[in-house]
């Protein structure tokens, strides 16, 4: 059973358009990742873009000792500014994502 980040990550922009999530609460976002784990969940989605980078960010942090229980699966390819939230392109690049 899986459960996605993107909501967890909050606001990130596309230029003018809004394609995250409004603010969010990392308290929370990690005790619901907790609680997923507690119901049997075992796949954390994320990307590197989502919350420009934050949502990748909260599984590790609020899943801390229990890496052997879970799996994390991302996508990748988005190039972003995490200063301003905003997406800058993209890259698909074996580089990149040696990077990421």
């Amino acid at each position: 059973m899986g459960i996605g980040t993107w909501a967890m990550g909050g606001p990130f922009f596309d230029g003018t358009q809004a394609v995250g999530w409004g603010p969010t609460d990392d308290e929370e976002s990690a005790r619901a990742l907790r609680r997923a784990v507690e119901l049997g969940v075992n796949l954390f989605d994320t990307a590197d873009v989502y919350g420009t980078g934050h949502a990748e960010e909260l599984p590790r942090a609020g899943l801390r000792g229990r890496r052997d229980e879970i799996r994390i699966a991302t996508k990748w390819g988005n190039t972003f500014d995490s200063a301003t939230r905003q997406m800058t392109g993209g890259d698909g690049s074996v580089a990149y994502m040696r990077r990421r």
